[in-house]
């Protein structure tokens, strides 16, 4: 099988720096966050502005949006996070992640991921382990658990399941490590990995997590099967075609197709269940971002997509055929 995916548009008013984070939401919006500090709320059927927050003095380098598309979570390069309401602009929450208070240790963030009914949020950083804050707007921030992966490798991307239930974290040197939120345990650790795992992606019914990393992998896991002790144990595929880093991942809506982007300046399409590149398209630069659309197209075709990378460009692609 092989997929065409047109170029529909850019956006009006591109970034001057990098975008490091993108995400197509429920409502139909798209956000990006940026190297150059800033948060842009985009309309998707024009790439015209239609919110903004004020540049800030460091990057932005991780992003999430609650399941309805109402709330984002943004954090800076030291560790500012923030929670922006998508429906009245307003900033409800800001935590300064690297403040010491007293004797005790805070870890600054570095990715973070809002729970789907943004009540909390979760962080990783330098430690390795998972944090779940608080996301209510009266005690932003505070601590409620920490997850503990038991290794001390920088965690470089962390990610709620669609069902709240469990947490994905991966870490520098390529393991990935879920956690059941309830019970605050470390459930699984794969090893499937060789480098640095830059970005995870779940399906939306929480069975399967797509990871991609620096060894110029993908590789499809099945949360489902019970990990047998053995290294790599729940991974099911394995995506090669990418030449350099793989930089972002993302699951269509049918759970039929992932969307990746990498240092390679491509973004491809793979079928899940073919194990197989259907689609590259090559931009200017390293794509450091790419999400699909979460509603399917009305003929039920692949749908569309967006991306995100080192040209401060946001581009939306649409399948050929599909409205």
């Amino acid at each position: 099988m092989s997929l065409a995916f047109l170029h529909a548009h850019d956006c009006s008013e591109p970034h001057t720096d990098a975008i490091w984070g993108a995400v197509w939401t429920q409502a139909d919006t798209v956000l990006t966050a940026s190297a150059d500090g800033t948060i842009k709320q985009w309309d998707a059927a024009s790439g015209q502005v239609s919110r903004a927050q004020p540049a800030h003095t460091h990057g932005l380098v991780s992003l999430d949006v609650d399941a309805a598309g109402k709330h984002a979570l943004y954090n800076s390069l030291e560790g500012l996070t923030c929670l922006w309401n998508l429906e009245n602009g307003e900033v409800e929450g800001r935590f300064e992640s690297y403040v010491r208070s007293g004797e005790e240790h805070i870890e600054p963030s570095w990715s973070v991921s809002l729970s789907p009914n943004s009540q909390t949020y979760a962080s990783t950083g330098g430690s390795g382990n998972v944090t779940i804050h608080s996301a209510a707007r009266d005690s932003f921030g505070e601590r409620r658990a920490t997850l503990v992966s038991g290794r001390s490798k920088f965690g470089m991307f962390c990610k709620y399941s669609p069902d709240g239930r469990r947490v994905a974290m991966a870490s520098e040197t390529g393991q990935i490590y879920i956690f059941d939120v309830a019970s605050s345990s470390l459930a699984s650790t794969y090893t499937t990995h060789a480098m640095a795992v830059r970005s995870l992606a779940w399906s939306p019914d929480s069975n399967l997590l797509v990871s991609a990393s620096e060894d110029k992998r993908l590789i499809l896991h099945d949360v489902r099967l019970s990990p047998s002790g053995k290294p790599g144990s729940g991974a099911v595929a394995t995506f090669s075609g990418h030449s350099s880093w793989v930089l972002s991942v993302d699951i269509s809506s049918d759970c039929r197709l992932a969307l990746s982007g990498s240092a390679d300046k491509a973004v491809k399409v793979w079928d899940l269940a073919a194990h197989a590149a259907v689609s590259t398209t090559q931009e200017t630069g390293e794509v450091w971002s790419v999400s699909w659309r979460p509603h399917s197209a009305a003929n039920n075709s692949a749908g569309a997509f967006m991306s995100g990378g080192e040209d401060g460009i946001a581009r939306w692609y649409r399948a050929a055929g599909a409205a």
